[in-house]
Formats: C-alpha cells, structure tokens, sequence
C-alpha cells in the first residue's frame, strides 16, 4: 500500500462490538483473564500494552518500513529509553548540533554511566577517529536541529555496520514522508511524536521504529514497559487519529517551506537561509539522494545581531513567538537563547516552523518584519 493508506488504515481497528468505524478509546488499565489463565484479548496490564497503543504503533511501524514501533509519552522518553538500553560504559557519538533536550540527557543523567562524544558526524575522517572498541552508537539527527544540516546516512552506515555499531536517526524534522532512515540502512528510528504526527500542537508522544526485533529491540521495550513513560490511551488515539493526514499535512508544509526559504533567500535582510531544498545548502545533492522530499523546517541568519533578530520576531503578527514546531499553525524562535549559554547555533539565527496558511500571507508577514 502506498503511505497515505497505510496512515489512514495501519492505525485503525474497527469495533467488533458496535461495528463502529473509528476504533474506540480503552480506557480499561486491566483485562480479563481467560478460564485457563491466559489472555484472550491479548492484554494484560495497560502500562505492558494497550489496544490503542497498539494501533498507533501498527501505523508508526509500517510507516517507516519497520519491523516494530514503541511509542512513549514524549520523544525525549523515546531518546532516554535508547541510552537506558545500553550497557555502562557504552561510547555514544552523537552530532556536535544535536537537539539540546537529548544532548542535555547524555550531559547531565548519563554521565558517569555512558561516554560520548558531540562531533561533527558528517566528516568522515573525524567520525573514524573517534571511533572507540566500545562504541556501540552512533546518533544522526537529519535534517539537523536547528542549523538543518543533512547527515549521509548511508555513508555513516557503512562506517559504522563495518565495526558493528548499531545507527539511531533522529527522523522528526523529516517525518517518514520525507525520508525513511531504515531503507537507507539505520538500526532504529526516533520521533518526537509531539511535533508532525500530533500535527495540531495539543499532545506530546515519543516513538522508536526498528529493522528488526533483535536482542537490543527486546531491552528498549523492557525499558518502555517497565519504566512506564508510556502514552495514555488517549493520546494514542489522537495521534492515530492525527496520523491519517500526516501525508497530506507534510506536502502542504514542504510547499510553504520551499517558498518561503526561496522568498528569504532574496532578501537583502537575509544573510544565509537553512533549507535543504535550496540549491545553495552545502548538502543539497545529498538531501535529493536521500529525502523524498525537504520537510517543513528552515532556519535563516538575519544581517544584524541578537536585538535586530527580535525586533523582526516582534513585528511579526502571522507567525508565533513559541518553540516546538510541526503544528498547522507557523511557529519561529530566537533558537539560541532556548538552548542556553552552551549553545552553538548563531545569536542572529531565526527557526521557523513552516505552517499551513496561505503562502502569500506568510510571505506578506515576513516581508513587512523584515523591510
């Protein structure tokens, strides 16, 4: 089936007891056991599994081509639940730009239990320097947080299956609709659910897709059972429900997003637009090769520093001064003074969540914060 069918179907069940379309929200944390002690309805405690649950991580898994999903409360639960897999001692690699919440986790929670370094993944030789006999990760984020940077991921893969280092792509900017990270050769896949599977900016979810049920698969959904970050049965439902437009949602932020990054691009205001749909992005070429398409994000440096960037953000009336991003509505932020004194993204640097209005009125917006 084609991907806007499997978003549609893949996380649906119909209701044999009411016949009703739309698979209905269980809220039950308990199920019946049979006369001999099993279960027949395939459940048993709603923290191990619940029927919507279930039908969300159907729809998670197909989408990415995968062999199985674990869906989680929020994606930083996700992220933890890969660290918390590892055995003590494991060497992490991860990008020198990573998301600042998962870079933070490693920093601060993990210290003293994993080594890591933050580098930049996408020179080759570095990448091997730093290559340890117990390196057992290394974490691609494509395209990149907030500076859009696109990782090779079969050239990483390569790298790493050579000295059997498993790959974990962060796949939230791209969505499945963008790229499919496991086709290209990752062990695992991560989203922040919160962001383009919620789509509307009212819930948060987490998720991990594998190639396969292997050993390491087994210990992550030990950890998401017995760890318990899981979602409730409501919010599986509104992020299967969600998930059915994903497709279609996706195509209308790509098109809004390459329009935008080309308007900003000739703008004497503008210095430099992040956008790997744009000729002038240095991975470019890269980004055809592997994405189907160049997502909904872009990032842009204004000529000016830190007070011109939020004076143009204070004349904005379209867009939301608010961090996160994948809802309908357009979103853009100072990303520097998020992340906080150790960040590495430039002061003058504006992130934008390209949204569903019209065009014509985003660019409207723009145009007149920035003249």
């Amino acid at each position: 089936m084609k991907i806007e069918t499997i978003a549609i179907h893949a996380g649906n069940k119909k209701d044999e007891s009411s016949k009703a379309v739309i698979q209905p929200i269980i809220l039950s944390t308990t199920f019946e056991r049979g006369i001999d002690g099993d279960f027949p309805g395939g459940h048993i405690y709603s923290r191990s599994s619940n029927p919507n649950r279930w039908s969300l991580e159907n729809v998670l898994a197909k989408l990415e081509n995968g062999a199985d999903a674990a869906s989680f409360s929020s994606g930083n639960a996700a992220g933890m639940s890969v660290f918390q897999s590892l055995p003590p001692g494991t060497h992490v690699i991860a990008p020198d730009d990573m998301y600042h919440g998962l870079r933070n986790q490693l920093k601060n929670l993990f210290a003293g239990i994993l080594t890591f370094d933050f580098i930049d993944v996408n020179d080759t030789e570095v990448l091997q320097q730093h290559i340890r006999p117990e390196t057992g990760v290394i974490w691609l984020e494509t395209p990149s947080n907030p500076l859009l940077k696109i990782t090779d991921i079969k050239k990483v893969v390569a790298i790493a299956k050579a000295k059997g280092i498993k790959v974990v792509c962060d796949n939230t900017f791209a969505t499945p609709i963008c790229q499919q990270p496991l086709a290209l050769g990752a062990d695992l896949v991560m989203h922040s659910a919160t962001k383009y599977f919620g789509g509307h900016s009212d819930l948060m979810g987490g998720a991990l897709i594998t190639a396969e049920k292997s050993e390491w698969w087994q210990k992550i959904r030990q950890v998401q059972e017995m760890g318990g970050a899981i979602p409730s049965p409501t919010d599986c439902y509104y992020l299967a429900r969600s998930i059915k437009t994903l497709p279609y949602r996706v195509k209308g932020h790509v098109q809004n997003a390459q329009l935008l990054a080309e308007f900003l691009e000739q703008h004497p205001q503008v210095d430099q637009v992040m956008y790997p749909g744009l000729p002038s992005h240095p991975q470019h070429t890269i980004a055809k090769e592997q994405m189907l398409a160049f997502g909904g994000m872009l990032s842009f440096i204004v000529k000016g520093d830190e007070n011109d960037t939020h004076n143009i953000i204070n004349k904005l009336k379209l867009f939301t001064r608010a961090t996160s991003l994948g809802g309908v509505e357009s979103l853009i932020e100072h990303r520097a003074t998020v992340e906080g004194p150790d960040t590495k993204t430039p002061i003058n640097l504006l992130r934008v969540s390209v949204g569903l209005e019209h065009i014509d009125d985003l660019i409207a917006d723009l145009k007149q914060a920035l003249d």
